[in-house]
């Protein structure tokens, strides 16, 4: 093979690779925008959880309530 074939190949081959990295990126950075979506879910879903506990030491606290088998 000479030097040209020889450049033709690699070249080739490098076009493949780059192909594949670019699907790869592709899918990775949708899998990333879906996981951004779904942590910014969670933690409004925190945030909203926490604004409906009730205040320490208010009748609705859990440590106001009496045991059962008080």
């Amino acid at each position: 093979m000479n030097d040209i074939q020889d450049l033709q190949v690699r070249i080739s081959f490098q076009e493949d690779s780059l192909q594949e990295l670019n699907i790869t990126v592709a899918r990775q950075q949708t899998e990333l925008d879906i996981l951004r979506k779904e942590l910014l879910r969670l933690q409004e879903r925190l945030l909203e959880l926490e604004s409906n506990q009730p205040e320490p030491g208010s009748e609705d606290a859990p440590e106001a309530e009496i045991p059962p088998h008080y």
